[in-house]
């Protein structure tokens, strides 16, 4: 099916932008056009009209030259006006040619009250009778001057030629010509004397107004234009926007219904895992005392007795794990030495020799937090870092400044972390080795949120892995340490 932009699905509310994109744009140039045809025709009425009142001030001023220097002292000389007369025409002749000088006039014609051509700038044209119209006709009989603009082309040709040829638009213009006696008087004029035709050439005035129309339209069009994409624009940074919200939104309410079902499993876990805690612990401790009194501990029983206290031991370090990520608590919030914790966790976890340990903050190296949960996060970070890192290894802790805040570094010689799956390390019951919990770092990741602090995971440059433990404690001049060397 063919995309109509005026139409908009209910189902798909985004779709009103582009529809508000395309009305926007048949408004602004409809409005446009319709400013630019007001302006235009505006224009051209007020070019007409002083076209108009300068023909009205021609006929009017030649009116008076052909009474008063034509007519009257041909009367007095004579007794009556008679054209066939060659002095007498030849006399009108240059009355109007002294009047029409350098006014842009083509051809004046005078015409009896019967339509006959009586006088004519162009002479082959007296005595025709087949000139003559109704506005000839119109000013005979009631006295009426007609104006009438008339091109010698279409008005289009007319409009899409700015510079027309001279001659292609002239102005005609038929004034009834009286004697003056009593032209003070417009309820009594002087008697009719003749018909008077003007014709002059507008073409010049006709071309400018032309250019200013066409100006006035190319103007209203290009700020059309400009509106029309400042709209656009304004309409898409919206789009963005709300499609920007929408997905925020929609990722925000599936990560609560996550979170909701997660909290809902972890209460009932939780609650499961503190009822299997107890007898767990009285199968862990029965089955050790059973292996102490076993003689042989090589007999089979020896052995099932040792799988099931390794295993009840395993299971009840699960079960402390996960009730320890279930209910986190409240930190308190007091002065606490990251050195000392440092050296506690490593002095524990190296007792087997297997990997060494180093300790290398500086004492003290202070910060604000609960020493206990600090000291379990601290605790799980090296625990991981010795489990996978190889036999003679060493495990460093070392101090970070990152962005202005300090934190711990511990780095191993391990495999390193799979920088495509780094968000999923901290997600609970997720691990890469067989005997892990998947709980180690997620209980670390919920101790530093709690505390408003980071657990950044990385790789160093000469291989392992690096976890970073930054606190909101500014770090001091003499514990910045090196950056940080993952990306």
């Amino acid at each position: 099916m063919r995309y109509n932009p005026f139409r908009v699905d209910p189902a798909h509310p985004f779709q009103l932008v582009r529809f508000l994109s395309a009305s926007s744009l048949v408004l602004v140039l409809g409005a446009g056009l319709v400013l630019a045809a007001v302006l235009t025709n505006t224009v051209r009425a007020a070019f007409l009209d002083k076209n108009r009142a300068f023909a009205q001030l021609l006929a009017e001023n030649l009116n008076h030259q052909i009474y008063r220097r034509f007519t009257l002292p041909v009367v007095l000389a004579f007794g009556r006006v008679e054209l066939k007369r060659k002095d007498q025409y030849e006399r009108l002749d240059q009355v109007v040619e002294s009047t029409i000088h350098s006014f842009h006039v083509l051809e004046i014609r005078i015409y009896n009250d019967a339509g006959e051509v009586v006088y004519a700038t162009q002479p082959h044209l007296v005595g025709r009778t087949d000139l003559s119209d109704g506005a000839v006709r119109a000013a005979v009989e009631a006295g009426r001057t007609t104006m009438e603009e008339v091109h010698a082309r279409s008005w289009w040709a007319a409009f899409l030629d700015p510079t027309p040829e001279a001659e292609s638009v002239v102005l005609r213009t038929v004034y009834p010509l009286r004697a003056e006696a009593d032209l003070r008087f417009r309820e009594n004029p002087g008697p009719l004397l003749g018909v008077l035709e003007i014709t002059q050439d507008i073409s010049h005035d006709s071309g400018t107004v032309v250019r200013l129309q066409l100006s006035i339209l190319v103007a209203t069009l290009v700020s059309s234009a400009v509106l029309y994409g400042l709209m656009v624009f304004l309409i898409r940074k919206a789009d963005r926007v709300l499609v920007e919200r929408a997905r925020e939104r929609e990722r925000l309410e599936r990560e609560l219904a996550q979170n909701e079902k997660l909290a809902s499993m972890g209460r009932m876990v939780a609650s499961i895992a503190h009822e299997i805690r107890n007898p767990l612990g009285i199968i862990r401790s029965s089955a050790e005392l059973l292996r102490k009194k076993e003689a042989d501990p090589s007999s089979p029983s020896a052995r099932m007795l040792e799988a099931i206290f390794e295993e009840s031991k395993r299971l009840s370090q699960i079960v402390h794990d996960f009730l320890d990520y279930a209910r986190p608590r409240q930190p308190a919030m007091d002065e606490v030495d990251l050195y000392a914790l440092a050296h506690q966790a490593v002095t524990f976890l190296g007792q087997d020799g297997r990997v060494r340990l180093e300790n290398r903050l500086p004492a003290p190296y202070l910060v604000h937090g609960d020493k206990e949960l600090i000291y379990r996060a601290l605790y799980n970070v090296l625990a991981n870092a010795v489990a996978v890192s190889p036999a003679g290894e060493t495990v460093t802790v070392e101090p970070v400044c990152r962005e202005g805040l300090r934190g711990v570094r511990v780095r191993d010689r391990g495999p390193g972390f799979d920088l495509q799956m780094l968000p999923r390390y901290i997600e609970p019951f997720f691990t890469t080795r067989e005997q892990g919990t998947g709980l180690g770092l997620a209980i670390v990741h919920s101790v530093m949120q709690a505390h408003g602090g980071e657990l950044l995971l990385g790789n160093a440059e000469e291989g392992g892995g690096q976890v970073d433990l930054v606190f909101c404690e500014p770090c001091s001049e003499n514990s910045s340490s090196r950056p940080l060397l993952f990306s």
